[in-house]
């Protein structure tokens, strides 16, 4: 089957990988276009091109997915299927027709729950404990299109999102040559959504990262590992903002304190920094200082040198 890939960030490589050694021909791949990173602000190409190119497949980097030159460019390449993986773009309605058997996404969520750009973070925010896979064709609607097929993962109790995102994408890649080759075969018969358990999963901005540490320790743990390894949660100490990585509940005999720790107030010990929340207190793991490396809670503590009473987040 004549097939062209579309997908972007590092989560789309292992499907790319996975297509371009199946038995189909990989004849292109779609990628958004070269954007700026790092503090100097260059254009880098994204991860999907670099592999692609590497592996000797034309790229196409197309603004707009409706622009006349890249849909006659799909056209003369007659595509039997275009598999989609993370591409960032939508698909218009003029795309949409031109592959025979429609355009094929790998969503990291078991569809209808979490359609939207960020599943896997919304997920591990949620408290989950089982999420997945899902193959489906694309129609207009926000990632509501007939399913293909699913596979399913476990949500460990300290997975970050990152870590779950990392196996989603290699399990999926098998799951989205196994869609292809069914289609092919023509054994495949798309199943549309069931109208219960929809839910939404909209990109995790900057300002849903911030901890609100009146919320109970469980839910803490949650945001902070939902959103590492990005956009990075978040909390204030002394006017500025310091980033927080995955964070641990503390039992009874970690905090010895006679009073209980209010909301956001920092405890000190020789090895370990503890906050308060609305129900337990937390652990600190690695935190940044604004301007300053990554590094160990008691590390920052004790080159902050906090003082007792002292909390964050009460900006």
């Amino acid at each position: 089957m004549r097939v062209v890939f579309a997908g972007t960030p590092q989560a789309a490589v292992p499907s790319l990988e996975a297509v371009a050694a199946s038995t189909h021909e990989l004849v292109a791949v779609v990628t958004r276009p070269d954007a700026p990173s790092g503090r100097g602000r260059r254009l880098e190409p994204s991860p999907v091109r670099v592999r692609a190119e590497e592996l000797g497949v034309p790229v196409l980097t197309p603004t707009r997915v409706k622009d006349p030159d890249f849909l006659d460019t799909l056209r003369e390449l007659a595509p039997d299927a275009c598999p989609v993986v993370a591409y960032g773009n939508l698909i218009p309605v003029e795309a949409l027709t031109i592959p025979r058997l429609g355009w094929v996404n790998l969503h990291f969520s078991l569809l209808p729950a979490w359609r939207g750009a960020a599943p896997v973070q919304h997920a591990v925010m949620a408290g989950d404990e089982v999420t997945g896979a899902s193959t489906f064709v694309i129609e207009r609607g926000l990632d509501t299109g007939p399913v293909l097929g699913v596979m399913t993962e476990t949500i460990r109790a300290t997975d970050t999102a990152g870590d779950l995102l990392e196996r989603l994408s290699v399990a999926g890649a098998g799951l989205l040559v196994a869609t292809l080759d069914g289609l092919e075969a023509g054994r495949l018969v798309a199943q549309p959504q069931p109208s219960e358990g929809v839910s939404l999963a909209p990109k995790i901005e900057v300002d849903d990262a911030r901890i609100h540490w009146q919320r109970p320790a469980l839910s803490i743990d949650r945001l902070v590992r939902g959103c590492t390894p990005a956009p990075g949660a978040w909390t204030t100490f002394r006017g500025e903002r310091l980033k927080v990585a995955p964070v641990s509940l503390a039992s009874a005999h970690d905090v010895s304190s006679p009073d209980p720790l209010a909301p956001g107030e920092l405890l000190v010990t020789k090895k370990a920094v503890f906050v308060g929340t609305g129900s337990a207190p937390v652990r600190l793991g690695q935190v940044q200082a604004h301007g300053k490396k990554v590094m160990a809670a008691a590390d920052w503590a004790r080159g902050t040198r906090i003082e007792a009473g002292e909390r964050v987040g009460d900006e």
